[in-house]
């Protein structure tokens, strides 16, 4: 069984939502504010962590700026309708996913399930379960481990960016378009407006760098989608 915590100072919001996933099969712990989310954290272990932006004593944005100096858990952002400003930071900061508040429960449920699923390899099949390294110049990727090296150094990562970064390793060299990658790594249809590949991309390319050469590791290709680029 999966466990859950759900950080969100709206309590009979939050109780409603451990009573739905309850029956969907997940223990879930609650917390209603930002430290409170910490110190669950910091003594459970979590498969995932629902992480609501305004919280009291600590938001969503520090919990998750402290989460992620010791944890690369899963971590789906819960953000105001509309508020793009909220989503982008969040993604930018290793959110793996985002989602506006007012959320129908069972969007939240199906959205939890392909973060863990991408958490245990289950998404880029094509990766999944071979052995191995898969070697990119000076990049390599361990599926087995779920480790990624640059020059032989671990880079961490968020399962998202794991498996974003796999799609595009696996065709290296070719454009993969966006509604693809979508499908691949992040297990939905491309909404319009949704930026959520856009951040994981310019996290991966903060993280990596340009190729030894110098040269754009991960290209964008306009209107299309995006492209790991093979080193000459």
């Amino acid at each position: 069984m999966n466990r859950i915590l759900i950080a969100d100072d709206d309590i009979e919001l939050g109780e409603m939502l451990a009573e739905y996933l309850g029956r969907e099969g997940f223990e879930v712990d609650l917390a209603h504010d930002g430290e409170s989310a910490l110190q669950h954290a910091a003594t459970a272990s979590y498969d995932a962590i629902v992480l609501d932006v305004m919280m009291p004593i600590k938001n969503g944005f520090d919990v998750l700026r402290e989460l992620r100096t010791r944890s690369q858990v899963p971590v789906l952002m819960l953000t105001a309708r509309g508020d793009d400003v909220d989503s982008v930071l969040g993604l930018e900061l290793g959110a793996d996913d985002y989602l506006a508040k007012p959320c129908n429960p069972r969007v939240l449920v199906a959205r939890i399930r392909a973060v863990l699923r991408r958490s245990e390899g289950g998404e880029a099949g094509e990766l999944n379960g071979e052995p191995g390294t898969l070697m990119r110049g000076d990049l390599s990727m361990e599926p087995g481990t779920r480790t990624v090296r640059l020059n032989g150094k671990p880079i961490p990562m968020t399962s998202t960016e794991f498996t974003v970064l796999s799609v595009l390793l696996r065709k290296a060299g070719e454009v993969v378009p966006k509604t693809e990658l979508s499908q691949k790594a992040l297990g939905r249809e491309l909404a319009r407006y949704d930026r959520s590949l856009d951040m994981h991309v310019s996290n991966l390319r903060r993280k990596l760098g340009p190729l030894a050469n110098g040269d754009e590791r991960i290209k964008t290709i306009r209107g299309v989608g995006y492209q790991y680029v093979r080193a000459q």
